[in-house]
């Protein structure tokens, strides 16, 4: 597994740093179930508008109560980064791809902590250049 194209992460001086913010992600990967469910939820309140994609597997049961159904897959989009996270059965499938115009330049099959390293330095990014993804980030990230 080869990590040499994805990005280093980055410190940033507004109290908002990847590895912050890898942290706070990493926080409880037990339950993956779970896991995924308050990630996605994390994930669609501090990102821009359409940067998030979930992909949810519904029972029979979830559509008869009116239940949204279990988080199968999210992938951000930032910037040319698509980054996948697939809850499988035998464990989590973490894909990182570079994408400029809808063209895939490459794609790498890669471990959950460097799935979670460049999601972390991807928002750690955006946040630089949006006030109000760093507002919301800062929040997530120390709990104010």
């Amino acid at each position: 597994m080869s990590t040499d194209n994805l990005p280093e992460p980055a410190g940033d001086d507004d109290g908002v740093s990847a590895e912050l913010i890898a942290a706070s992600l990493r926080a409880d990967t037990a339950d993956l179930e779970i896991y995924a469910r308050v990630l996605s939820g994390t994930l669609v309140e501090t990102l821009p508008p359409g940067a998030v994609k979930l992909e949810r597997k519904r029972s029979i049961a979830d559509r008869a109560a009116g239940r949204e159904g279990k988080v199968e897959s999210v992938e951000v989009t930032l910037g040319e980064q698509r980054m996948t996270l697939r809850l499988a059965k035998h464990g989590p499938v973490g894909e990182v791809c570079k994408e400029v115009r809808g063209i895939v330049l490459s794609r790498q099959q890669v471990g959950m902590d460097v799935w979670i390293e460049t999601l972390s330095a991807a928002i750690a990014e955006t946040a630089r250049s949006n006030a109000k993804a760093r507002e919301i980030l800062q929040r997530f990230v120390l709990g104010e």
